[in-house]
């Protein structure tokens, strides 16, 4: 059953924990912490989370009574700042920067870090991450646990209040430390010798019997013990109340109509300047109502509105006695002589935090006050002079005596201690002997007044040797010694890499006095130390705060744990040599990391143990270790040769299902996953994921994605998505990959370079030099990764071919089919290919009567003299006078009979064979011409509108331009057939032969069609115009042909007059200039 005790122990701690947690302040459960101070109870069951009986242990550790109270005076300032760090963390409004505490904080290295167990305390309010500079929480932490944090809060309070009443001796159970604190002397409490005058009050009070009853004087309140009483309650048995405790005690319905009175206050002690807190009083001012000492009655009286004030000197029984006092804003207990609190550096005289909070606003918060000692101004807000550092209301120091001698105090010969290091100087030496430091600011010279007068004093004085000097002398030479000799040690140590905490544990090892080398004992003798002190923590069990840990916890190592050699150095060197303290240090620490790792869901104790012993005690290592045996599988799965298996969009799991996704097609967001899994599932798309996923990565759009998805082939006629398809530059047909490589393999194998153009519409117009260039310029750069190296080589060698064939010394041979470059400038060349000669001009076979002959005189040479050349007759004039390609300039023994358009086999050029135009497949450049098929611009004196007239009509135009033409054939001639040879289409491939075609008589031993181009060749020989001899319906239309104006006179134009302006404005329209004129 719980005692009493217990029950109001968790009464308070619950409701203090409660108020800490919603405001903050340590204000608002001062009350409480006061109460469970004062309870009690094991230290065990009050402090559950600080080791208190461990802190107070290690930072007591002391050989005198005296030592022991500077220690805890010591605890007291750091338990002050950690309960700041506390608050911070749980008020509502945090500081800035509450994530991290810097170790380079002089606040944080002279406090906290100066104890045993600060840091632990900082470790439990969740700093557990740690940095270069100092701790922090966690990165991935975001708010601190308010709970927790105001449960240690509280134990830090409580904890300093307990020791704070240990010091004053007011602790009401000092018995409970006197195990743990050595030397614990209780004091007792200082009596006041200062005259109290008291006061009757205004209106006495009743008891409950209705007895008058008499008004206490003000002490301290029934409930907390600690502040001063204000009330009194009649009706609770006269109990006294401060404030704080009447407002809670009253606040229960049943006491809530108590009368309560105003408890009688002792006149305010004459002991202490109200002014400068230091000096005793010695007059007291009743129209002020202030009590100064002798200087600060001066200095304040002394302004003109001050001085009639009437005074009164105070009276004493004996010589005040000078008690310590406490900070109304920390309660932190200072010394006598202090004028800031040594914790929060407030001022002696400052208001408590709470009526800091209550006061109201000051009517000019900025306005500057001047230091009363160095009279710099100063702003309103500052508490302590910016140059002196002097309270806002300290008076003015007196003037110290000017010293006979100028300089400083070492050119007088006298002995000197440094207020650094305090050892005593007997040269006269500007610096430290020991710690190099400036000896201007002598220890003198920060002393009090009263203080200083006396150092003075002994100054003045020769100093009196004796044996207590002779003593001091030695042990600061013996300390001088120790202190060089130590460094020595250290210097050595870091030229060796050895840390300066490594030499100072292994002096504590081996001894102050031994000859040992610390490094050699770090190289020799530690590795089997570190490993008896792994011995010795496996064979003992953790103790945690005091209590025996239950063996079922898992962050405890139980017997046989295995310990690594680092984690026995950390602790090893953290205990400064201590092998005890280090093995419980030890212990701590892996029970902290065990903690750490089963909070992780790491339940295992005998592998968290193995991983930590590996890792040398490394959490981040021992994480590593045991996350990878649960790695393994997934390990394994990725690196196994199995391939993945596909991602089914009909799968369940459709969060898996886009997982993948992400990670294997790398798609911008999650929507687009789920648009690929829900396209997949239509019935109409039959494309593959990789389709898919590359449509959803152009566009979100579903109905443009389906467009994306279904195109169809105009070759094979098959379904693709837009990826799989292939278009050329020159046109927007898309065929897919397949077809596009088979076209132009076959058109490089088989065809002509020409022939390369898209298989649906025929594009580009390969009679467009231009667009020719340009568009094989892109198709190069397709076909690359189309065709095979074979197939690719042999177009770029007809793609070369066709550039040498624009030069203008490029040949072909008119005996074979090679054609090459010709550097020469003689007529006769020779073919390189089958080595045989020609003319270059005529490309005719080479003959010897061709020398020094021009090509027409050689020509009317061979019809004058050669008879083979008489035997054919019009046949081998019309040879002579064949095709030439007016692309490559081959010449072809043809006639131009029959289909007009030629297509030439050297470079597929298409042209007209009577005008030499070119043929388009589509609309052409010519202006206003919109004919969108097959066509070809003649001009009127072509073989393509000329062939259509009759024999007698070409006749008559020859006779009429006084033109002879033969009507007989020769006399080698045959009259029976035609013997003109012509280009035959058979069985799909064009051939050479003759025309076989029946001679009629008057046609020169020619068919008709042959006859007719042998006349139209004489007519464009003599550029002849056929218009005079148009038909007026021929005549309109090639006035309309050639664009010339066929409209009629306004005043009804007669009809021949009409035709003969026609017939003028069409002769102004010049003849075809590709027209072959040869004679």
């Amino acid at each position: 059953m719980s005692s009493p005790e217990s029950v109001q122990m968790e009464e308070v701690r619950r409701r203090s924990q409660s108020l800490l947690s919603s405001s903050g302040s340590a204000q608002d459960v001062k009350v409480e912490v006061q109460t469970m101070a004062a309870l009690l109870l094991p230290l065990s069951e009050k402090y559950r989370h600080l080791g208190v009986e461990a802190m107070l242990a290690d930072n007591t550790t002391c050989r005198n009574t005296q030592e022991v109270l500077e220690s805890l005076s010591r605890l007291v300032k750091a338990l002050s700042i950690l309960e700041k760090y506390g608050c911070n963390l749980t008020s509502p409004a945090r500081p800035r920067y509450w994530r991290s505490v810097k170790h380079n904080n002089p606040v944080f290295r002279t406090t906290v870090d100066a104890i045993k167990g600060g840091r632990t305390v900082l470790f439990l309010y969740g700093y557990t991450s740690q940095q270069l500079d100092g701790l922090s929480f966690p990165d991935d932490v975001t708010k601190p646990d308010v709970g927790k944090v105001a449960a240690v809060t509280l134990e830090v309070m409580t904890l300093r209040t307990e020791v704070d009443m240990l010091i004053k001796g007011t602790h009401p159970h000092p018995d409970n430390f006197r195990d743990i604190i050595p030397f614990i002397i209780q004091q007792d409490k200082p009596e006041t010798d200062v005259v109290v005058e008291e006061q009757p009050a205004d209106k006495p009070a009743l008891d409950p019997g209705g007895q008058p009853l008499k008004t206490p004087t003000a002490s301290d309140c029934s409930l907390c013990g600690a502040a001063a009483s204000s009330l009194v309650c009649p009706s609770c048995d006269g109990q006294t109340f401060c404030d704080a405790c009447d407002d809670l005690f009253h606040r229960l319905p049943s006491r809530a109509n108590h009368r309560r009175d105003k408890t009688q206050k002792a006149q305010p002690v004459v002991g202490i300047c109200t002014i400068c807190g230091i000096s005793a009083v010695h007059a007291q001012c009743s129209t002020c109502a202030q009590r100064l000492c002798e200087n600060c009655d001066k200095l304040f009286h002394s302004h003109p509105d001050r001085r009639a004030h009437s005074r009164a000197v105070v009276t004493k029984t004996s010589s005040p006695s000078l008690s310590p006092w406490e900070c109304a804003h920390c309660t932190t207990v200072n010394e006598t002589r202090a004028v800031l609190c040594a914790t929060c550096e407030r001022p002696r005289l400052a208001a408590s935090a709470v009526q800091e909070n209550l006061a109201s606003v000051p009517t000019s918060p900025s306005a500057e006050w001047r230091c009363k000692s160095c009279t710099v101004a100063n702003q309103g807000s500052s508490i302590l002079c910016e140059v002196c550092e002097r309270p806002r209301l300290a008076t003015r120091p007196p003037v110290a005596p000017v010293p006979s001698g100028p300089g400083p105090p070492s050119e007088s010969g006298a002995k000197w201690m440094c207020q650094y290091c305090t050892y005593v100087n007997n040269s006269p030496t500007v610096a430290c002997e020991m710690c190099n430091l400036s000896s201007r600011d002598s220890a003198g010279a920060s002393l009090p007044q009263s203080l200083q007068q006396t150092a003075s004093s002994a100054k003045d004085q020769p100093p009196q040797p004796g044996p207590r000097g002779d003593l001091e002398a030695k042990r600061q030479k013996t300390m001088r010694e120790d202190g060089l000799h130590l460094v020595q040690q250290i210097r050595e140590a870091e030229r060796r890499g050895v840390s300066a905490e490594e030499v100072y544990a292994a002096i504590c090892m081996c001894g102050g006095g031994s000859n040992t080398n610390p490094c050699d004992w770090l190289t020799s003798e530690l590795p089997h130390l570190l490993d008896e002190i792994c011995a010795m923590a496996a064979s003992v069990q953790v103790e945690r705060d005091g209590e025996e840990a239950e063996p079922s916890e898992p962050g405890v190592p139980d017997e046989g744990v295995k310990l690594s050699r680092a984690e026995a150095k950390l602790a090893w060197l953290s205990a400064r040599g201590d092998t005890d303290r280090a093995v419980r240090q030890l212990l701590r620490d892996r029970q902290v990391k065990m903690k750490e790792l089963h909070s992780l869901g790491f339940r295992d104790a005998l592998r968290s143990e193995e991983a930590l012993r590996l890792s040398g005690g490394d959490v981040k290592g021992a994480l590593s270790l045991l996350q990878r045996p649960l790695l393994e599988p997934f390990h394994q799965r990725i690196w196994a040769d199995q391939p993945e298996p596909p991602i089914d969009p009909k799968h369940p799991d459709k969060q898996r299902m886009c997982r993948r996704l992400l990670a294997l097609y790398d798609l911008p967001s999650w929507g687009r996953c789920e648009l690929v899994l829900a396209l997949l599932q239509e019935p109409d798309i039959t494309s593959s994921l990789e389709d898919v996923v590359q449509a959803v990565k152009e566009s979100q759009d579903k109905d443009f994605i389906r467009r994306l998805l279904i195109n169809e082939c105009p070759c094979c006629l098959s379904i693709f998505p837009r990826s799989k398809m292939q278009s050329l530059t020159s046109c927007q047909c898309s065929v897919c990959h397949e077809c596009f490589g088979q076209h132009f393999t076959v058109a490089v194998r088989d065809k002509h370079i020409r022939d390369m153009v898209c298989p649906v519409c025929g594009e580009p117009d390969i009679n467009d030099s231009e667009q020719l260039d340009s568009y094989f310029s892109t198709l190069d750069i397709q076909l690359r990764n189309c065709l095979e190296p074979d197939v690719y080589g042999l177009f770029h060698k007809k793609l070369t071919e066709h550039a040498l064939m624009k030069d203008p010394k490029f040949l072909w041979c008119c005996h074979c089919t090679s054609g090459f470059i010709n550097d020469g400038d003689q007529l006769k060349v020779t073919c390189p290919s089958c080595c045989r000669s020609f003319c270059a001009q005529c490309k005719k076979p080479w003959e010897p009567q061709h020398q020094d002959l021009s090509c027409e005189q050689f020509q009317q040479w061979k019809r004058d003299n050669d008879p083979d050349y008489q035997r054919q007759g019009l046949a081998g004039f019309l040879k002579d006078n064949g095709i030439t390609c007016p692309s490559c300039r081959f010449q072809y023994a043809l006639t131009k009979g029959g289909c007009m358009h030629f297509s030439c086999s050297q470079c597929r050029y298409q042209f007209c064979s009577g005008c030499n135009n070119p043929y388009h497949k589509t609309v052409c450049k010519a202006a206003q011409c919109s004919y969108p098929g097959l066509h070809a611009h003649h001009p009127r004196d072509c073989l393509f509108y000329l062939r259509d007239w009759e024999l007698p009509r070409l006749q008559a135009l020859l006779q009429r331009n006084r033109v002879d033409f033969n009507v007989d054939p020769s006399d080698a001639a045959q009259a029976d057939a035609c013997c003109v040879m012509e280009q035959k289409d058979e069985a799909g491939h064009q051939i050479d032969s003759p025309c076989g075609l029946q001679a009629e008589p008057g046609q020169a031993g020619l068919c008709e069609k042959h006859y007719k181009e042998y006349l139209v060749s004489l007519v464009n020989a003599h550029s002849l115009d056929p218009a005079p001899l148009f038909e007026p319906s021929e005549l309109t239309r090639a006035c309309e042909r050639y664009l010339v104006d066929t409209q009629r006179g306004a005043d009804g134009e007669d009809d021949d007059l009409y035709h003969a302006r026609l017939l003028k404005k069409l002769m102004e329209v010049p003849l075809g200039e590709t027209v072959p004129r040869n004679k």
